[in-house]
């Protein structure tokens, strides 16, 4: 079976937007799975502990034949190649993805919960999954635009694109 997936992806450590950059081509990579779509990247404040330096997010939809454990273990694995290490809950991370979406299934596992249990309330997660489908709504029916306007504001700001170096 196919599935439409949305991962989030989050750095604020060791060259944030590199960690991203190589973190997508490695979603790219994923066995038995395709990158459809990739949103825009974005600035934002920390969840929880302030003292530490803002986050770079950004999201992308995949189309995958891996079971939703299977994927977490595919996204796990790439933390760890990043060197995400979990020392402090909602602490600084050189990487973090989160399976957001899993098509329209709801699991509310050991391991993983999907939707995102936070998503409702995290704009730099519901603002790439928009960038990526406008139309894209929780399994409950709710749509993530409306969700978007209620959201509390974590000093969202859209990165721009890096400038094209000029023709030598």
């Amino acid at each position: 079976m196919i599935v439409r997936a949305y991962i989030g992806l989050g750095s604020n450590l060791a060259d944030p937007l590199q960690q991203l950059a190589t973190a997508v081509a490695a979603l790219a990579a994923l066995p038995r799975s395709r990158l459809l779509a990739q949103s825009p990247f974005y600035r934002s404040a920390p969840v929880g502990p302030q003292d530490q330096p803002d986050f770079i997010n950004g999201a992308v939809e995949l189309e995958t034949r891996l079971p939703a454990l299977a994927l977490l273990d595919e996204l796990q694995a790439i933390e760890h190649n990043h060197g995400r290490e979990r020392t402090q809950h909602w602490g600084p991370r050189t990487l973090d993805l989160d399976l957001l979406l899993y098509g329209d299934e709801q699991m509310d596992l050991e391991r993983l919960q999907v939707p995102h249990p936070e998503l409702v309330n995290r704009d730099f997660a519901l603002q790439p999954l928009l960038d990526l489908n406008p139309e894209l709504a929780l399994p409950d029916g709710r749509r993530l635009a409306d969700l978007r306007r209620h959201c509390p504001d974590n000093r969202l700001r859209r990165l721009e694109p890096e400038p094209a170096p000029p023709n030598a």
